[in-house]
């Protein structure tokens, strides 16, 4: 599984300009939450060759209450989320009581953290590593986010460690067998129905990684003489519940499921009417990835020809950079198209090992 890294701290302290210079782009996936202004965004991050995920969260202020106290659960929601967290410090503000609120908190989270005191350019670092030991939490590692001066030493560290603790727990990729595919795309755009149409009565395995409760199912079947394995982050696990299944949309388990797939199936829904800027960057991770992508619009029975005229507009219009994708126009429900996808993951996965190969 990728390394999952939380940036978490005070209010600017610098983990946006961190997260933005990990990532390399300022494009992200934002946990929206009814009523939050400011919640956790998410992006892939690689240090050599070495991809991770990152996490950017508000700014915790220590003690918070009311719709801060609501902001300050998300951050430690992400903290439960990863695998190792950076408790970021600004050098020029020195350390005060939120600093060591944060810290306290961090300490009983039983997570590994690493320290980052933030804008040294042109500071001594020695008195402010000195300082920062205050805080009870060890050595911080002296960095400047905006030049990236000590970034790449300190990611090298948090990554070493955390995968040096994943050999030693014994955890490591599901061993499978066939093209794995990811069925990705926002809440309730028919996922869950479309994993399920397509492994039709096939479905001949189903398990749980070891880990944590983000951890994706892997389903196996085959279909006309290939292996393929399902990578189902929508959590169905009964046919007999799939139509009274209600998504949860993970981004975790998304980003993961992207990363491990050889191709991902990205699920838009005509009925919608609209190709969100979610769905944009959604499409964005799997390029980014290099994950082979194959677009699939669900609900097209239901549209007019105007509807699916505006539609393919939008299409054009939101996604202009998919324009090498195949697009598939399907009714999960009814199953109408769906047996075009497999046929789709072939050509798709078969183009992919060639660009790979060449």
């Amino acid at each position: 599984m990728l390394p999952v890294i939380a940036l978490i701290g005070r209010p600017n302290v610098g983990k946006s300009t961190l997260f933005n210079r990990l990532t390399r782009s300022r494009d992200a996936l934002v946990a929206d939450y009814p009523g939050l202004t400011r919640d956790r965004q998410y992006g892939n991050g690689k240090l050599g060759d070495r991809p991770y995920l990152v996490i950017d969260t508000g700014g915790l202020v220590g003690g918070e209450q009311g719709l801060d106290g609501l902001m300050a659960d998300q951050v430690w929601v992400a903290v439960e989320e990863a695998d190792a967290v950076i408790f970021m410090l600004d050098a020029r503000d020195g350390i005060n009581l939120s600093d060591e609120q944060i810290a306290e908190r961090l300490r009983r989270s039983g997570k590994p953290y690493y320290l980052a005191l933030n804008k040294m350019d042109g500071m001594d670092a020695t008195a402010m590593v000195a300082d920062a030991y205050s805080l009870g939490l060890g050595e911080a590692a002296p960095i400047a986010a905006a030049r990236g001066g000590g970034v790449s030493a300190l990611i090298d560290r948090v990554l070493a460690e955390v995968t040096a603790d994943e050999n030693a727990a014994g955890a490591g990729p599901v061993e499978t067998k066939g093209i794995r595919i990811a069925v990705v795309g926002r809440p309730n755009v028919g996922k869950s129905t479309l994993t399920n149409r397509m492994l039709g009565e096939e479905r001949v395995l189903a398990f749980d990684q070891p880990g944590t409760t983000r951890d994706s199912i892997y389903i196996s079947l085959r279909r006309n003489d290939e292996d393929y394995v399902l990578i189902d982050t929508a959590g169905v696990r009964r046919r007999s519940k799939v139509n009274e299944a209600i998504e949860k949309f993970s981004i975790i388990k998304t980003l993961q499921a992207i990363n491990d797939a050889h191709v991902a199936l990205l699920v838009l829904d005509a009925h919608s009417g609209e190709v969100s800027e979610q769905d944009a960057t959604l499409a964005g991770h799997i390029i980014e990835s290099g994950t082979a992508l194959v677009v699939v619009i669900n609900k097209w029975d239901g549209l007019d020809d105007e509807r699916r005229e505006w539609f393919r507009k939008q299409l054009d219009r939101r996604l202009p950079f998919l324009d090498f994708a195949e697009r598939y126009f399907i009714s999960a429900l009814h199953g109408s198209g769906v047996g075009d996808l497999f046929e789709a993951i072939q050509t798709a996965y078969q183009a992919a090992m060639i660009k790979v190969t060449t």
